[in-house]
């Protein structure tokens, strides 16, 4: 359980930056931990994220944030507070693959991933075994081209019931609606069985194995109303030979996608993700 307090600022570039989130820390008597910034030279953009003790503060944790405020409309930042010992909610969705799950959950166990997991959702039975094992609730939720708005209306007040930070969509197969996204404005992570943006939409084995790619990749990133084209959080690649099959490809895939995919899950959870640029660039602080 973290014990720290991260301060995370998006703003537009200028002097005094750091000088003035640093002294406002000091000030009120918290000890920097850790920092990192960066400035997009390109957009003249900067971002920065700052752990903190909080065990010093002059005031109570809770009330900093409004005294903060004078120095965020100065600067024009967009920044949040995120506080020691809060765990995230982390709802799941799912379709019949489940090695994405399965690792999550054996992530979650073990203590990987510092959040809880109320509920998963699915729109088949198959992983409810699973769900079952890890004592996870298990929504089964039918979509078809009749039903797809009523099942995605009883999807998001799931959702909302449960009070979900985030959604993490572990090979779910269906095409989530712009109404289903802009409910949850980044907070939906994907995973994408391909090194975006190559190959997007469905059967990207079968596209690289067609093209006779050379590496394959996995990428987990926000979704947006684009297709497979929002913000990348992170992403990897495999070499593949020329021997390979596209059966090779899933195989070598699937392993790719379940450390992918975790990898983002866990430094969202950190609170080390800042999306800019019109929304569709990251930075990840280490």
């Amino acid at each position: 359980m973290r014990t720290s307090a991260v301060l995370l600022i998006s703003c537009p570039d200028q002097k005094g930056l750091v000088a003035t989130v640093s002294d406002f820390i000091y000030r009120h008597g918290g000890n920097i931990l850790h920092t990192d910034e960066h400035t997009d030279a390109d957009s003249a953009w900067f971002l920065m994220r700052v752990e903190f003790d909080p065990a010093g503060l002059d005031l109570p944790l809770t009330d900093l944030p409004q005294l903060f405020v004078p120095i965020a409309q100065e600067f024009d930042m967009e920044w949040r507070l995120a506080k020691p010992g809060e765990r995230k909610k982390m709802v799941i969705m799912v379709s019949k693959y489940d090695h994405c799950l399965v690792d999550l959950l054996y992530r979650h166990k073990v203590g990987e991933l510092n959040c809880d997991i109320p509920l998963i959702i699915s729109n088949h039975a198959d992983n409810q075994p699973i769900a079952d094992f890890y004592q996870i609730p298990f929504a089964v939720i039918p979509v078809s081209k009749d039903n797809k708005r009523e099942a995605e209306q009883k999807q998001i007040s799931l959702i909302l019931d449960h009070g979900a930070d985030f959604t993490v969509l572990a090979r779910y197969m269906q095409v989530l609606s712009n109404e289903f996204v802009a409910t949850f404005p980044h907070r939906i992570i994907n995973i994408h069985h391909s090194f975006l943006p190559a190959f997007v939409g469905a059967k990207p084995y079968h596209q690289a194995f067609q093209r006779g790619v050379k590496l394959i990749g996995a990428t987990s990133h926000y979704v947006t109303e684009v297709l497979d084209d929002g913000p990348i959080i992170e992403q990897d690649v495999v070499r593949i030979s020329h021997r390979a099959s596209v059966e090779d490809l899933i195989q070598k895939g699937r392993d790719l996608e379940k450390v992918v995919l975790s990898r983002g899950v866990r430094w969202h959870i950190d609170d080390r993700v800042l999306v800019y640029g019109n929304n569709k660039k990251t930075v990840v602080f280490d």
